[in-house]
């Protein structure tokens, strides 16, 4: 039987049709935040956004698109493999590898940042000529942390050593070595003396074609994004972050993309919102005619 007036199904955007054969993009949430080492409760950011992502319009008016006519298809949540970080990244690559295998385009729902590495793992054996744009208020630079280099505070060091085409925005913390050593970044300090164009454009000119965009939530500023386990005052705005995608994306091809290290606020649905907004936006972007 079915039931008059149900509830939207549970996948992101709420899509009344799943066909996977047709699906342009594949959505694969990753509950996984062990190796936090702040604020836990990024694993349950995927649900957050799948939640929040029902109660949105399908239509992007800026693109003229309804997201629903790209083809979403959304994976069951990807349990973690708690033997250790490296394994988490291993598992990740294996699902992220047959979503590229099957011709479509991966987008990772977090979950700790170091779902990302994982996700370039598996690009990085399907594409050799790639950039990797990074948004984050932190460099992640770190070679390794409480004894492991698979920690989210790790995973732009991981990722230069599969890709070396890369480029971190919004970036305001970051230890003494890596500000001495990294040329492939581009401070908040910097980018408030920029304007939007600015910004896309100097982004554009240091990338390749084809690129996998990695998004930490916490790249926002606080006030408009307090939900994330390692808050950073001073970030972007959600209006300038969503226009800088939108120009980029006129420029480059996307290749997959995650959103990552939402740690939902019991009774805030606003963060949760802004990042199934997000993700809407940009695969809109990335699809647009």
């Amino acid at each position: 039987m079915k039931i008059l007036n149900a509830m939207p199904p549970y996948n992101l955007f709420g899509l009344e049709e799943q066909d996977y054969g047709k699906a342009k993009v594949v959505a694969l949430p990753v509950p996984y935040d062990s190796t936090s080492t702040y604020k836990i409760g990024s694993r349950e950011g995927p649900r957050a956004i799948i939640e929040a992502s029902r109660n949105l319009e399908l239509y992007d008016e800026e693109f003229g698109i309804d997201v629903s006519t790209i083809g979403v298809y959304t994976t069951e949540e990807l349990a973690p493999d708690f033997s250790g970080p490296k394994a988490m990244v291993d598992r990740i690559a294996k699902e992220t590898s047959i979503i590229l295998d099957d011709g479509k385009m991966p987008v990772l729902l977090g979950g700790e940042h170091t779902i990302a590495v994982g996700a370039v793992k598996a690009l990085s054996k399907a594409e050799k000529d790639f950039s990797v744009i990074h948004f984050d208020a932190h460099s992640d630079s770190r070679d390794e942390l409480y004894g492991t280099k698979y920690c989210h505070a790790c995973v732009m060091s991981r990722i230069r050593e599969m890709c070396d085409s890369c480029v971190s925005v919004g970036v305001r913390s970051i230890d003494e070595r890596s500000a001495k050593e990294l040329k492939d970044i581009l401070y908040m300090k910097d980018i408030l003396k920029m304007d939007k164009k600015q910004i896309a454009d100097m982004i554009v000119k240091r990338t390749r074609k084809k690129i996998y965009m990695t998004i930490d939530l916490d790249v926002l500023d606080t006030g408009e994004f307090p939900a994330t386990g390692t808050p950073e005052p001073g970030g972007m705005r959600y209006n300038d972050l969503k226009d800088i995608l939108s120009m980029v994306l006129e420029k480059k091809r996307l290749l997959g993309a995650d959103f990552n290290e939402l740690c939902p606020i019991p009774g805030m649905a606003a963060p949760n919102v802004l990042a199934a907004k997000l993700i809407l936006h940009t695969i809109c972007a990335a699809f647009k005619p």
